[in-house]
């Protein structure tokens, strides 16, 4: 747990961007034994998307978000009420959900998402987040033993909420040119070498909608292809690999 914990701290410091974020909460995650993670930040406007940092299947995500299911989520909207961690399953006593929230606990589980641990964080502003480790098991493992390790999971959730909230309140500018956080975060991934559909794996979107971004971002740095887009990307000092 040391080590996991030790090698996570190092990756979150060397972070530059949402990408670095996605690739040292996976690495904690399995070392947790947990082969799922999701960090959702609650819109601080009412009708803007939530921010979601995943490895969840694309489909399920997309899905969610699309439909707005953080609205009835049984998870959020528990996180919703303050500070707190708390384990869920899906195979656990639910008789005093609504019909809509056990629902969506039932969809997810379909997708591998049985059960898990949340750690929900709320800031002096008032702005919210939930960092989930999540098992196609009702009940995994590392629950058995959460009273040993709860603070040092309170510990992950709180460091990553830090970064994550500077990393994905920085400017989306290459040479001056203000992108879309989509944009600038498909343009990032491109840049990593990643196709359209791994980046559609990565952001819980369709390959369709990353195409989109991507288009978009091409047509505002005025460049004919998305290799000319990472280049002005690279250069910029928004990015540095």
């Amino acid at each position: 747990m040391y080590r996991v914990f030790e090698n996570f701290v190092e990756q979150l410091s060397a972070s530059v961007d949402a990408v670095d974020l996605h690739e040292a909460m996976a690495s904690a995650a399995a070392g947790f034994d947990f082969p799922l993670f999701a960090y959702f930040s609650y819109p601080s406007v009412s009708g803007q998307t939530p921010r979601l940092i995943s490895n969840y299947p694309s489909s399920w995500t997309s899905h969610y978000l699309q439909l707005r299911y953080h609205s009835h989520d049984p998870v959020i909207l528990r996180g919703l009420q303050g500070w707190d961690t708390f384990d869920w399953g899906v195979d656990r006593p639910r008789q005093c959900l609504p019909a809509s929230q056990q629902e969506i606990l039932e969809k997810a589980a379909h997708f591998g998402i049985r059960g898990g641990l949340t750690m929900s964080m709320h800031d002096h502003r008032g702005r919210f987040a939930a960092l989930t480790f999540a098992s196609d098991q009702s009940r995994p493992p590392l629950l058995r033993s959460l009273t040993r390790y709860e603070k040092a999971l309170q510990l992950v959730a709180i460091n990553f909420h830090i970064h994550a909230r500077r990393q994905l309140a920085e400017d989306c500018v290459v040479d001056g040119i203000t992108l879309t956080p989509r944009e600038f975060e498909s343009l990032k991934w491109a840049a990593r070498g990643k196709s359209a559909w791994d980046i559609s794996q990565i952001l819980g979107v369709s390959k369709r909608t990353v195409t989109f971004h991507l288009e978009n971002a091409k047509a505002k740095l005025g460049v004919r292809t998305i290799n000319q887009g990472v280049a002005r990307l690279t250069a910029s000092r928004q990015w540095r690999s």
